[in-house]
């Protein structure tokens, strides 16, 4: 059974960096051996709370950093939705602030795989290899009836009806559809770590569906795109055809979940890449 406790790894540890927004939490494992650190930027509404096993199957040859996205998880938020460029620059910041002088590998998973694109366009000096999984290029129609939402989305309100509408579509998502693989008491976890933000989770959305994907075929770094076979798939290999140097390893069996059901095999993914 997964409890807090024994799901967090006593390996993994915790703590703040600095970037533009204020302070920047992070996860953190590994030992700096010569190979570069690598960097994991999640998925929105989560936080680095999604990677703790990625982190530890990763962990073992290598350090790894896992950031919290500005205004998400433990994060402090920005004072407006600062688009993907502004959160690539608070990363970029976070890195700095660190002491990291690269060479650095990068991985994103959905909402962060654009920080990772774009944080990647940002400093080549410091990012030398990206990986990504599940690119949300969807069609411009798609995208701009996605930003329409997101801009007009109800404000949360005095009786509470916006945010417990979202919370029921969250546990749905998060715990009834959920990969059956994935323990409820885990699966509860999940779900509060993405409910915590439900009040701004838009914000991040907003950054992803106003993305210049053509900005795709300015990356210069080597790439991989990691796909399992869920919603998107289509549209993320359709992105990833736009990078210059991108190798995509399909993964037909797995759908979502892949952190809690997978971390070993994505790592092994990882490593065998980024050497």
């Amino acid at each position: 059974m997964f409890s807090l406790k024994t799901g967090s790894s006593m390996n993994i540890q915790r703590a703040y960096t600095n970037c533009r927004y204020g302070q920047m939490h992070y996860r953190t494992a590994g030992a700096d051996n010569g190979k570069p650190v690598l960097v994991l930027l999640h998925q929105n509404p989560s936080s680095s709370f999604e990677y703790e096993a990625l982190i530890k199957a990763c962990a073992a040859d290598r350090r790894v950093i896992a950031f919290d996205t500005p205004g998400y998880g433990m994060s402090d938020a920005p004072p407006a939705p600062p688009g993907i460029p502004g959160y690539a620059a608070a990363f970029s910041e976070a890195l700095d602030a660190l002491g990291l002088t690269g060479p650095l590998d990068c991985y994103g998973f959905h909402t962060g795989t654009l920080h990772t694109i774009e944080l990647a366009l940002l400093r080549p000096d410091l990012i030398t290899r990206i990986a990504l999984t599940g690119i949300p290029m969807y069609p411009p129609e798609g995208r701009a009836e996605k930003l329409a939402d997101a801009l007009n989305y109800p404000k949360i309100d005095e009786d509470g009806e916006v945010i417990k509408a979202l919370l029921a579509n969250l546990w749905n998502y998060v715990i009834v559809n959920r990969d059956k693989r994935v323990p409820l008491d885990k699966a509860v976890w999940n779900f509060a770590d993405k409910a915590k933000v439900l009040h701004h989770f838009t914000w991040a959305y907003k950054g992803v569906w106003e993305y210049n994907y053509a900005r795709l075929p300015e990356v210069s770094q080597p790439a991989l795109l990691l796909q399992p076979e869920e919603d998107i798939a289509g549209y993320s290999r359709a992105a990833a055809a736009l990078l210059p140097n991108c190798r995509v390893v399909d993964l037909p069996d797995l759908d979502r979940d892949i952190f809690d059901v997978a971390p070993e095999r994505i790592a092994n993914e990882l490593r065998s890449f980024f050497a």
